[in-house]
């Protein structure tokens, strides 16, 4: 299970942190994603942190202004989004893998939490 908080609305230029707990014994063994969909457009990939070594990567819409990170002691994962932008508006999406590496492929993610509206007002 993958409860989600954080998100809202805020102005362009501003920062957001979500926020993503999970329950299960094997969160830190596995890959934890980030996607988001706008309105009329497809699910997409953001951000995704490795289970084996925290590797990291990210969509080039938002590298350099979005942070993926992971507390396995509080089995929660972290999306700190700076310099946002209006195309930034949209329903953000943490997912978990049954796997350790990166993958970035919305069907390659078996577990999802609920969608959080983040708004960024121009």
């Amino acid at each position: 299970q993958l409860v989600k908080s954080g998100g809202g609305l805020v102005q362009a230029g501003g920062s957001l942190r979500l926020s993503c707990a999970a329950s299960g014994r094997t969160f830190s063994a596995v890959v934890m994603g980030w996607f988001r969909q706008a309105p009329g457009k497809e699910r997409a990939f953001v951000a995704a942190i490795s289970g084996s070594d925290d590797s990291t990567y990210y969509a080039g819409s938002v590298k350099g202004r979005f942070t993926i990170s992971r507390d396995n002691a509080k089995n929660t994962v972290y999306l700190q989004m700076n310099s946002l932008k209006p195309e930034d508006t949209a329903v953000y999406y943490c997912a978990a893998g049954r796997v350790s590496w990166l993958i970035i492929t919305r069907n390659e993610y078996d577990y999802w939490g609920q969608g959080t509206q983040v708004t960024v007002s121009s």
